[in-house]
């Protein structure tokens, strides 16, 4: 009898942790893909291309943008759990926000690459 009561009580605590996965908005905007990010269910996510090292560039970094005093400060998030800050300034220009090394930055068509240290972003300076 107790057997079947903790396993009624597990299924019901299992079935409350879950959720639909998020809705992941690719960098460029043209897709949209299901994926579990860690935020909300159902909040959208931005993705954006990103690699470590060596690594090919992939769409495996999410992107946070909050509005900040004189531009937008941007959180870069890696699939193993680092991240970088960014503050991109209301001309545009690209800087790190939390004290790590200064980012190379080239931007054509409204993207940015960035590279800092031995991480590399392409980074859409307008919200999809």
């Amino acid at each position: 009898m107790s057997l079947r009561i903790f396993s009624a009580s597990l299924s019901l605590i299992l079935a409350s942790c879950g959720g639909p996965p998020d809705t992941v908005v690719a960098g460029n905007g043209s897709d949209t893909q299901i994926g579990d990010t860690g935020t909300p269910a159902g909040a959208p996510v931005e993705r954006i291309a990103c690699a470590l090292g060596d690594a090919e560039m992939a769409q495996a970094c999410t992107v946070e943008r909050t509005p900040a005093e004189g531009g937008t400060l941007i959180t870069i998030r890696h699939p193993d759990g680092g991240f970088h800050r960014l503050r991109i300034s209301a001309d545009g220009q690209v800087g790190a926000a939390d004290g790590a090394l200064p980012p190379a930055v080239s931007v054509r068509d409204g993207v940015a690459d960035i590279t800092l240290g031995d991480a590399r972003y392409r980074l859409p300076l307008a919200q999809p």
